[in-house]
């Protein structure tokens, strides 16, 4: 045979027979796991809450997407970015967006300086504006000087005028006669009215009306008779609003209301007959020794006062008219109604 075999064993070999040896037979170990059948170990699983969406907490929290590389494109599109981050705002400076550090062009700083400079409207705008508010102020300043200030310095004047014409009654300086325009010679009291003011000889603005005083018809075509006079018309003017508005409420007196004069040696004590409301200013028959309208019939001792009206207006004039019932010496003292 050409094939290969062993080597024969020898005769010695193979004519002696070798002693065996013991063998305990194989006994595999005990392993109480393995005795019965179990399920092969698994790693513990927490179940994990999920969105409405049907994402996992932990698969938010770790920014990753269910589903293929192409949803998680989509997701990270609508995210802002591929990686999803917001895109980056440029920087602006904190000297504001104007302000660049890079120099500007004369073209656009003059640009800039023309944006910054109001257009002609805007500057015709703010004109308007503080002529509004210039004009507003001064008027509020008139009114309050016509129906403020006027009246303060107005009772002033009158107060001291009154005051220094009493101090010459009782001192004798004063003597009776012929009066200066503008000086004081009586006192005219209207009870109802809590009135008391100066008569002063002329019926002018500056140096009378405007003084707080009640002036005398006494110059020209208009002169009247004095309280003295035994028949005659004593005609009066006075303010009914602002430089003390002496004359404001006579249209308050009613017939019967007392009208007093009192001078340096008598009282002259009239009462309220009439009045006209309304009447033109150039009406000066008001003024008559017998006025018509007046209910007079016949020449006497009568009294009319005259204001402007309506109030705060001078468009036309208001008449109130009285008739002498008493004439009374300082001497026997005051009449009944300056003193009830």
């Amino acid at each position: 045979m050409t094939a290969l075999r062993p080597e024969r064993e020898s005769e010695a070999s193979y004519g002696e027979q070798q002693p065996y040896e013991s063998y305990e037979p194989y006994v595999p170990p005990v392993d109480e796991e393995t005795v019965a059948l179990r399920l092969s170990d698994l790693p513990e699983r927490i179940d994990e809450p999920t969105s409405p969406s049907g994402v996992s907490s932990a698969s938010a929290a770790s920014g990753t997407t269910p589903g293929g590389r192409a949803a998680r494109r989509k997701a990270a599109k609508r995210r802002g970015g591929r990686h999803g981050g917001r895109p980056a705002e440029p920087a602006v400076s904190e000297e504001g967006p104007e302000e660049s550090s890079s120099p500007l062009s004369r073209v656009e700083a003059r640009r800039r300086a023309k944006a910054r400079k109001p257009s002609p409207g805007v500057l015709a705008s703010r004109a308007i504006g503080e002529v509004f508010i210039t004009t507003g102020v001064l008027m509020l300043l008139f009114v309050t000087y016509q129906l403020w200030w006027t009246n303060v310095r107005a009772h002033a004047q009158a107060g001291k005028e009154a005051s220094n014409l009493q101090e010459e009654w009782e001192s004798g300086k004063r003597a009776p006669g012929e009066f200066e325009p503008g000086q004081g010679f009586a006192l005219l009291h209207i009870p109802k009215l809590d009135v008391v003011v100066p008569i002063a000889e002329g019926v002018s603005n500056k140096k009378v009306l405007d003084r707080g005083m009640v002036g005398h018809y006494s110059e020209g075509a208009l002169k009247t008779a004095m309280p003295s006079a035994k028949s005659g018309n004593f005609g009066l003017a006075g303010h009914r609003n602002t430089h003390g508005e002496p004359f404001r409420y006579i249209n308050r007196l009613s017939k019967g209301d007392e009208i007093v004069v009192e001078t340096q040696d008598d009282y002259f004590v009239y009462k309220m007959t009439s009045s006209l409301p309304v009447t033109s200013p150039s009406n000066t028959s008001v003024l008559n020794p017998v006025p018509p309208n007046s209910g007079f019939t016949e020449p006497g001792r009568y009294i009319t006062l005259t204001t402007c009206t309506p109030e705060f207006t001078s468009k036309y004039r208001l008449i109130v008219w009285g008739k002498m019932v008493e004439e009374r010496p300082r001497s026997k003292g005051k009449p009944d109604a300056l003193v009830n």
